[in-house]
């Protein structure tokens, strides 16, 4: 049986790579959650009117792959204390929130956030929301799988962002 997974961690560009190379994961799709406004744009989104987070939508197979695993990568890729935004990218449309589609996915999570609160690694509170999942749209085309449709902008993108550099300082030591 497949289930999905959705997590907001600044932009969508950056959130994929992570999670499609593992076995068990069979897509991972670029999109839109948590806002109101029906259908919306990457204009939309990214002006801040419409209430949605960039998000990826993980499709998984848990017996292969855990709900777990996945949420120890997620952390992993993310600044959990920054409310506003992540690395070079501000805004509400790339804050970070764990959307959950079950109660015993919003047990997990919140397990998982209490364990990386209490493991001392930051030393301000973890702000990552954990929220119900809405209805997910998914991105433009273009955005899908961008770090292989546009790899030398994907990395310059990537290099600038500072999230490199933070993912080394807190999680390779």
């Amino acid at each position: 049986m497949i289930e999905k997974a959705t997590f907001a961690g600044g932009c969508f560009w950056c959130m994929v790579k992570p999670f499609v190379e593992w076995d068990g994961i069979h897509k991972v799709t670029s999109g839109y959650m948590g806002g109101h406004l029906e259908n919306p744009t990457y204009e939309d989104v990214k002006k801040g009117n419409s209430g949605h987070l960039e998000v990826v939508e993980i499709e998984f197979d848990p017996t292969i792959f855990s709900y777990e695993q996945l949420l120890d990568i997620y952390w992993m890729q993310i600044d959990p204390t920054d409310a506003y935004g992540q690395f070079h990218d501000r805004g509400e449309s790339y804050a970070t929130a764990i959307f959950t589609y079950s109660e015993e996915q919003k047990r997990i999570a919140q397990a998982s956030k209490e364990k990386l609160a209490n493991s001392g690694r930051f030393d301000k509170p973890i702000v990552t929301t954990i929220r119900d999942a809405q209805h997910f749209y998914p991105a433009e085309d273009y955005h899908q799988d961008y770090y292989k449709k546009e790899p030398d902008h994907y990395k310059q993108d990537r290099a600038v962002s500072g999230r490199d550099e933070f993912i080394a300082e807190h999680w390779k030591k």
